[in-house]
Formats: structure tokens, sequence, C-alpha cells
């Protein structure tokens, strides 16, 4: 490997890989919203779960030892575990379409749409949607939107998103470099906080690329960080905390034609971001899931391939960590959720 500079991709969103787009859908009086990754063909997937209260859909079907190898789609919600029905959405959008694997003499194809929820139902929004939650339709709609640009910050899955004490919301970002793309998309609602103690900076300084977040920095006087408590930040959130309560969600896509099992430990390596960028982290009320996507258009080929491998993964948690802070900084003001820009400036 010549190990070269690392660059943002021209949209610094996870849509720089070569055939992924995004689509969001939200809704401002419920204060929660949909975010669908659509491969343009089948992808090999994985996941990684590390959060204490994760929710999940089809998750398990993405072992490198069960049957399926690639899947049409990914949904990131809010809504807790009513959220979870987005994907339901997502499913019937594809099938109509033709998207998804044959079942023998079946005039209906199976999509396969694995999803993870984020917690939100605490935020303000009208929440009284009675026996027809509308995340189905949310999911169709965010379908529906799906392109190569989108909104971050208040939008889709991040709309009515908290990060400690802070506005959470959808951050993204992308990486070029060995000939391979490398992109990250996560909704940001973190337990724990995404800036240090006493400060403005973010965790995720070190690895901000031009400004992307406010080119803030870290302080010039680390001394005594180490004996903060971690719990600075988000003390005022932990009364009445509960598992599942809070969650960071996301996916991770390249270009790599990786196998199941190789894009099971990009997504492993791709988990080290939000250590990066977030304290505490993979708390027991958080439930944070990390998705990979693999298009599988550029080889990895089989000399160094490890090395590439691990290349891959470094440089995902990266752009983990920078989404997690761009989700943050891009959130504005909502409810009694205050945005970064509107508390530290921009």
């Amino acid at each position: 490997m010549n190990i070269g500079t690392i660059r943002k991709g021209k949209l610094n969103l996870i849509t720089d890989v070569d055939g992924i787009c995004v689509g969001n859908a939200d809704d401002v009086r419920m204060r929660s919203g949909v975010t669908v990754v659509l491969p343009d063909t089948q992808a090999v997937a994985a996941v990684d779960v590390r959060g204490g209260g994760p929710g999940t859909r089809e998750t398990d079907a993405l072992d490198p030892t069960c049957l399926v190898d690639a899947v049409h789609g990914l949904v990131l919600s809010g809504g807790s575990v009513y959220g979870l029905d987005a994907a339901s959405g997502a499913v019937a959008w594809l099938g109509a379409r033709g998207r998804g694997f044959a079942l023998g003499n079946s005039p209906k194809v199976a999509p396969v749409v694995p999803a993870a929820i984020l917690f939100d139902l605490t935020n303000g929004g009208d929440k009284d949607w009675g026996e027809e939650p509308p995340y189905r339709a949310l999911g169709r709609a965010a379908c529906e939107n799906a392109g190569r640009d989108f909104k971050l910050g208040n939008a889709g899955a991040g709309f009515g998103a908290r990060a400690g004490t802070l506005k959470g919301g959808l951050g993204s970002a992308s990486a070029t470099g060995e000939g391979f793309t490398v992109g990250a998309l996560i909704a940001v609602n973190p337990f724990g906080s995404v800036v240090m103690p006493g400060s403005g900076a973010f965790w995720a300084a070190p690895y901000e690329i031009d400004g992307e977040f406010g080119a803030r920095g870290w302080p010039t006087d680390m001394t005594g960080l180490a004996t903060r408590d971690p719990f600075d930040e988000t003390k005022a959130a932990l009364a009445g905390i509960a598992p599942g309560t809070n969650t960071t969600i996301g996916v991770v896509a390249t270009d790599a034609d990786l196998t199941p099992a190789e894009a099971r430990r990009v997504a492993i390596m791709a988990q080290d971001g939000l250590a990066r960028a977030v304290r505490p982290v993979h708390a027991p009320v958080d439930g944070d899931v990390i998705f990979v996507l693999a298009t599988g258009k550029r080889p990895l080929g089989p000399e160094n391939r490890a090395a590439r491998l691990a290349w891959l993964g470094s440089v995902a948690a990266d752009c983990v960590a920078r989404s997690i802070a761009r989700g943050v900084y891009e959130a504005e003001s909502l409810g009694a959720s205050v945005a970064y820009r509107d508390r530290y400036g921009k």
C-alpha cells in the first residue's frame, strides 16, 4: 500500500460512494423522522451492535454465517419501537419496483431492509398518533426522496435527536484515498457528550477536515482532562434515564468489494468512531448500531488484502467521528434542545 493523503469527497456525504443514495422524510409537528440508504443494486452488508438498549430489525440475517449476503436498503428512524415500522414502508416501496430477492415461482420479490431506531419520544413533539404511527408512510416518503444530495442536522432520523444536553441531528462525511471511497451517515442521539467538559470543543476535533464543523479545534490547555467527571456535560440528562432512551445509529458505505465477514470487521472498527466523538459511549441507555454497505465497485485485491481492510476500517471510524460532530454542528435548536451554534457560536 502507498499511504497517501486522505481527502473528503466532493459532497462530503456518504453519497460520494458511487451507487449510494439517501432519502429523508420528517414531520415537524411530531419532531421525528426517517432516513433511508438505498444502494442502486443489492449490496453486501454487515452490522455491529454495541449499545446496551438497541432497537433493530433483521440484524440477525446479517450474520456472515447466515444465508443473506446482501441487502436492498437500510433504514434509520426516530420513534423508538414505533419507528421500526419505517422499514415496512421501505420494503413495500422497493418490492413494488421489483427490487428484492426472487422467491421461486412467487410473483413478488423479497427486499431485505435491516433497520435501527433511536429514542425521540420525549422531545416535545406531538406523538398522539393513536393506532396508526406514521413511520411506515415516512419510510415510503424517504425512499421517494432518495438522491445524492440531502440535508444534515434537523433532518430524517436526526430531526428530533438530542446529543447529551445539545440538539442532535443527522451528520455525514466522506473520505477518499488508496483508490477507495468511504462515507458515513449518522443519526446522533447519544446520552454522552460530543463536546469536552467546560468547552465548545468537539471530541472529534482532531479528525476534522477543512473546517467542516467549525474549525474550533481543541483547547490549548488539556491539563487535568483525565480527572474531569465524564458526566460534566450530561448531568442534566441523568435523571429518569432508562435503557433505550438514547442511541447513535448509522451507516458506513464503501465502494470496496468486501465479503460479509470483511464488512463486519469494518463495522466493528467503525464503532471506534463513536468512542472518538462521544463520552461516555456505548452506555446501558444507548442502543448504538453501525451498519456497513459495500457496493463492490472497486476490487480490494488479493495482495495486502488484510492491510487494505484495516485501512478501510480506520478511515470508516474517522468518518463516523466526523459525521457525529457535523450532525450536531448543523443542527438547529428545537423546543428545549439548544443547538451547538446557539450555545457556542459558529
